[in-house]
């Protein structure tokens, strides 16, 4: 999330009440997750474990809830609960904003556009020419679609990531400043779920197809040409390259890479980053030719148990 100017490390540290190491007016551009920040962006970190992480990414401003030496060129925030100050900043930079309107004044909706009855447009929604946008479809804020774009009944553009700390008194949300993007000549099924990014983007390539009931997890960027079949669940922060298919009911762990033109047979569990250009099935993912085999032999047991009598 890029802020709208800059802002001074001291005008951040006013903002959230904590303490900071460094120049008062070190720049500050933006906050971003880990995966994605770049030199500017704040990033937080509440966890010795992953401190050495944050402290070396290319985010230049660290949130962080101890006193460490500061990297050379960077600027740290002190504060005794950075995911709590994290949410603050993105409740301050990106605050939600109600509509009472079905179709926002500030969306933009290109030529030959067609929105059939009760679709919600959120606020500064971006769609491109010639889409078809069917009934009961919900677009949040700040989405953008591209052109030849369809979206069958009942998808959600835009919703909150999944993405929560454990407290003594429940569950916190992070909150979500992200958006959802669609590129041209993607078609998307009915009832579809497509989580808005914490603080980027989750992104739909272009010439994409997804069938009915598949849920795309926050920050997760789908290439270009993929097929994704019904009932598949894909978790936050996944890359899946160009021209991937995936059958129905396929599920997979978050932050994984899924290589180009890769193919993953039916309730499959992708539990780790695969290769591209290669067929793959089974929990835990093998490819799909030993998987297959191995399942061949199970089958020979009770014939050698018999044997062996």
């Amino acid at each position: 999330m890029k802020f709208h100017k800059q802002y001074s490390l001291q005008d951040i540290a006013t903002l959230i009440d904590c303490t900071f190491v460094g120049d008062p007016l070190f720049p500050v551009l933006g906050m971003n997750e880990i995966h994605v920040v770049e030199p500017g962006d704040i990033v937080f970190v509440d966890h010795p474990k992953y401190y050495d992480k944050a402290l070396q990414s290319a985010a230049t401003i660290i949130l962080i809830n101890k006193e460490v030496v500061c990297p050379e060129g960077k600027a740290l925030l002190i504060s005794d609960d950075p995911f709590r100050d994290f949410n603050a900043l993105t409740r301050h930079f990106k605050p939600f904003v109600g509509s009472n309107v079905t179709i926002s004044p500030t969306a933009k909706i290109g030529e030959n556009t067609v929105i059939q009855p009760n679709v919600f447009i959120g606020n500064e929604v971006v769609i491109g020419d010639n889409c078809l946008i069917h009934s009961n479809v919900a677009i949040y804020d700040q989405t953008v679609i591209g052109n030849n774009v369809i979206i069958h009944a009942g998808t959600v553009l835009g919703a909150d990531a999944f993405y929560y700390k454990k407290r003594m008194t429940g569950f916190d949300q992070l909150l979500s400043g992200g958006r959802v993007v669609i590129e041209d000549n993607v078609g998307i099924g009915a009832l579809c779920t497509i989580d808005k990014g914490v603080t980027g983007d989750t992104t739909i390539g272009e010439g994409t197809k997804l069938d009915n009931q598949v849920h795309v997890g926050h920050d997760t960027v789908i290439g270009k040409k993929c097929l994704i079949a019904s009932q598949t669940g894909i978790a936050g922060c996944v890359i899946i390259e160009d021209e991937v298919t995936l059958w129905g009911q396929v599920g997979t762990t978050s932050g994984i890479t899924i290589g180009s033109k890769a193919v993953v047979m039916g309730q499959t569990g992708v539990t780790k980053s695969v290769e591209g250009g290669k067929s793959y099935f089974g929990t835990p993912i093998q490819e799909s030719r030993e998987k297959l085999k191995q399942l061949a032999n199970i089958k020979k047991i009770p014939e050698i148990l018999n044997k062996l009598k």
